[in-house]
């Protein structure tokens, strides 16, 4: 009891130290949906590992009800999560969350498989998942790493990397050594620069050519009056 209490206390906490618009631990304790689909889970997992039946997933069920977050009685959560604005998150009953792991509206902790196995993400540490993000089947999100807004990821992701696109793949590594962000080529992007720099050319060039031939034609047009 002591324990949940303490973990209850560094969830406030974290909301407080990481989301600027909580003002107080009031504020997070009476009108943060996240929290209170985290309180919920707490009590219906502490049930749902003693093996009752049904009263764990009604829990849930109730807090999806007020919440719009939907956590499986099973799913596994560390401490300091935070789930901020909620609505739609929906994580899975073999899902793995680390120690301060962050997700943002609409995120997706699902699974693939059809047997009872693991299937759902493992997030390490300090994992930060954006608005609208899918993270599918039972692959691992390694520590520190940041999934951006409305990306789909199907495989592994190693530490300290950013995940973005349909489907995920990587952009940058932060260095923790120097706390320097290192972007790696992106091939599909380097491909829309490199068609959005030959439009350009084309613009230009059809551009000269209409002014070439409004000259052509203004020169021809002043000879014959010229000449009358």
């Amino acid at each position: 009891m002591l324990r949940a209490l303490h973990e209850i206390r560094d969830d406030i906490r974290a909301t407080l130290e990481r989301d600027p618009a909580a003002r107080s631990a009031a504020e997070v304790v009476l009108f943060y949906p996240g929290f209170h689909a985290r309180l919920a889970h707490r009590l219906a997992n502490a049930l749902h590992r003693r093996g009752l039946p049904l009263i764990p997933r009604g829990i849930m069920h109730t807090a999806r009800f007020f919440t719009g977050i939907e956590i499986h009685p099973g799913a596994t959560i560390g401490p300091r999560f935070i789930i901020d604005h909620g609505m739609g998150v929906v994580i899975g009953e073999t899902t793995e969350i680390g120690a301060d792991v962050m997700l943002y509206q609409g995120v997706t902790l699902g699974g693939t498989s059809t047997r009872r196995v693991k299937r759902h993400p493992t997030l390490r540490d300090g994992v930060v998942v954006g608005a609208g993000a899918k993270v599918i089947g039972a692959i691992e999100i390694g520590e520190n790493s940041r999934v951006g807004a409305g990306s789909v990821v199907v495989t592994n992701v190693p530490a300290n990397a950013t995940v973005v696109g349909v489907p995920g793949h990587i952009v940058a590594f932060h260095d923790e050594s120097n706390g320097a962000i290192q972007r790696l080529p992106d091939p599909e992007w380097e491909r829309m620069n490199e068609l959005d720099r030959k439009v350009q050319e084309l613009h230009d060039l059809v551009h000269h050519l209409e002014q070439h031939a409004t000259a052509e034609h203004n020169g021809h047009h002043a000879h014959e009056e010229t000449r009358r």
